[in-house]
């Protein structure tokens, strides 16, 4: 009997010091955390929370540790102590907007798309900058659908309307949308007249469409040459000077596109010259 109450005596002694460790773990990490050794913080209080015997914390020091994690490139840490801090009910909205920065670092960006959106839907205040974070997470993951959704929310929102509306246009340029891009460009030039890359962009997309017009004017006018050197026709035949006037026609409609082009980006090379080239001929 005497030998069974020493052993119980040499456990209490045990959970008592392992207690008294774990306590000054978590006063050494809250140093360490506010000195900003985050490694450090997190070895503390990671260690500390793994042997509390009979501590009592406070359930915000999950997202205490969660941050020391994040800063600390710790991906894992981050994520298993921001979970164990939204179990808790502890900063549920900044919670996930670290895990999804977490996982952003750590180029998972499905995960990240998921933990803004939760971010955004747990939220009391402002979420513009989550969710323009949000589609730019969705944009770097080629999760297109979703970028341009989370986009044009950030247009309506007012927030970063340029760039916003630009990558919206890019991304559906990624999906083979060139309506919809052109649409959206020109959208964005209406909103924002100074943005630079929104007017050069569709500065080009009016020469593509310039230069098909040129193009088929070419096309119109070689094909009548060659009936010409054939014997077919001549050009004093009324037949060739309207085939002429069909390449001019399209002719007519590449400058005035052309000339939006020039507008919006007066220094435009690849316009200049289709429009020297449609001039020539008219």
């Amino acid at each position: 009997m005497k030998n069974l109450l020493l052993v119980l005596a040499a456990l209490l002694i045990s959970v008592f010091s392992f207690a008294q460790d774990a306590a000054e773990k978590i006063n050494q990490g809250n140093e360490a955390l506010k000195a900003e050794d985050y490694a450090k913080a997190f070895e503390l209080y990671d260690d500390a929370m793994k042997n509390l015997g009979d501590v009592q914390v406070e359930p915000t020091i999950n997202f205490n540790i969660g941050f020391a994690a994040y800063r600390s490139n710790n991906l894992q840490g981050a994520v298993e102590y921001f979970d164990k801090a939204i179990e808790a009910g502890v900063n549920i909205s900044k919670s996930h907007e670290y895990k999804a920065l977490a996982y952003n670092d750590a180029e998972d960006y499905a995960n990240s798309v998921a933990s803004y959106e939760q971010a955004i839907a747990t939220a009391d205040g402002d979420t513009d900058a989550l969710v323009y974070n949000a589609a730019i997470a969705a944009y770097r993951g080629d999760l297109l659908d979703k970028a341009v959704e989370l986009f044009s929310k950030s247009v309506e929102n007012g927030y970063r309307g340029e760039t916003a509306i630009y990558y919206k246009a890019i991304t559906l340029r990624k999906q083979n949308k060139e309506a919809e891009y052109k649409s959206t460009l020109e959208e964005g030039v209406a909103k924002f007249p100074a943005d630079d890359r929104l007017s050069s962009a569709l500065a080009n997309v009016y020469v593509s469409e310039g230069n098909e017009l040129y193009r088929k004017g070419v096309a119109i006018l070689t094909a009548a040459n060659e009936k010409v050197s054939s014997g077919a026709i001549s050009t004093a035949d009324d037949a060739y000077t309207a085939e002429v006037e069909k390449a001019k026609t399209e002719f007519r409609a590449a400058v005035e596109i052309l000339e939006k082009a020039k507008a919006l980006d007066a220094g435009n090379q690849n316009a200049q010259k289709l429009l020297d080239a449609c001039n020539a001929v008219l």
